[in-house]
């Protein structure tokens, strides 16, 4: 297959995903609506905005106006692009109505301990670390591959801790009804 057939039919299936996770949130908001969420980093938000905005751009460009070609290890990087599709799939899942976009907590709500969540506190994370690291690996495009890797850390290294805080607050409440 053409390279640039293939790096085209990734990014819609890039954008398509991320439509259907906003998607899931919308509906996840409004189920949690009636039991009094509060939201936690909602400054940091335009961020993440920003990150999975650029992310798609910025491989297409590097792709196309550096003419890379997908390495010989282009397999193993889309074996590594899929397995975190799979996580992430099965963390949204595992978490149901609680998983969201944003840090929304429900008073009262303990954190999930089920799916990939009774092994790794943050597997929705690793699965986009992983995804943002092999698709443009996938390509040659190991700049993009590099900068993304680095904003996300970035962006983790203020989100994760927010979500922490949102956590021990929640638990630390009467439980909403």
């Amino acid at each position: 297959m053409n390279s640039r057939v293939a790096l085209g039919a990734f990014l819609v299936a890039l954008v398509a995903q991320r439509v259907t996770e906003l998607v899931i949130s919308a509906r996840h908001a409004r189920a949690l609506a009636g039991r009094h969420p509060r939201e936690f980093g909602r400054g940091h938000f335009p961020l993440f905005v920003a990150l999975h905005t650029l992310y798609p751009l910025a491989l297409m460009l590097e792709a196309l106006r550096r003419d890379v070609a997908p390495p010989a290890a282009w397999p193993a990087w889309l074996a590594v692009w899929l397995a975190s599709q799979a996580l992430r799939v099965w963390a949204i899942r595992s978490l149901g109505v609680f998983w969201n976009v944003h840090i929304r907590v429900v008073p009262g709500a303990h954190p999930i301990r089920r799916g990939p969540y009774r092994f790794l506190p943050h597997p929705n994370y690793l699965a986009v670390a992983a995804e943002l690291l092999a698709g443009p690996l996938m390509f040659g495009a190991w700049r993009t591959a590099i900068a993304f890797s680095v904003f996300n850390a970035v962006a983790m290294s203020i989100r994760i801790p927010e979500e922490s805080r949102a956590l021990q607050w929640a638990e630390s409440q009467p439980e909403s009804r």
